[in-house]
């Protein structure tokens, strides 16, 4: 094979690897500029923002003034710490999303009474729909051979065999 063909070739897959990663997470920064303090609807705050399953979420306060404390739904509505999940005090705080579910926080130093407390719901990344020019009408063959050829390492495969479908 000639090394420019193998150079073509080597740089097609990296363009695709290259598209084929995720988009990189969103790091939503609780009550944005205003940051995590009294006096600010969370609620509201929460729901002009979209949180997918890598997202992260951060919270920017004053250290040793506030805090913030993952609980559970109980723990939210009643602001408790009891059965905690995770307690955070560094002042810039990150929190990966990891799965999709609700997720409840509040401040454990009394606020949480005066509204010092978020929930967000974190949903699964979308999954692209199949492409418009998909036909229908091909052999089991023939489709089993576009559906290896449209995954990465059917991609792949056919860039350094030379097989293309």
């Amino acid at each position: 094979m000639e090394p420019a063909l193998i150079f073509r070739r080597l740089f097609v897959a990296i363009v695709i690897f290259a598209v084929a990663l995720p988009a990189n997470a969103t790091d939503h920064i609780v009550g944005d500029n205003h940051g995590w303090n009294p006096g600010i609807n969370y609620t509201l705050w929460a729901g002009n923002h979209t949180f997918f399953v890598g997202d992260l979420i951060s919270f920017r306060y004053q250290r040793n003034q506030y805090n913030v404390y993952m609980v559970n739904k109980t723990g939210y509505d009643n602001c408790t710490l009891e059965g905690a999940l995770g307690n955070w005090s560094s002042g810039k705080d990150f929190i990966e999303l990891n799965e999709s579910k609700r997720y409840y926080f509040i401040c454990g130093n009394g606020l949480c009474f005066g509204g010092m407390k978020v929930t967000v719901f974190v949903a699964e990344l979308p999954t692209s729909p199949p492409p418009s020019h998909y036909n229908n009408h091909t052999s089991g063959a023939q489709s089993i051979l576009r559906q290896f050829a449209s995954t990465v390492p059917g991609i792949l495969a056919g860039i350094f065999t030379g097989i293309w479908i």
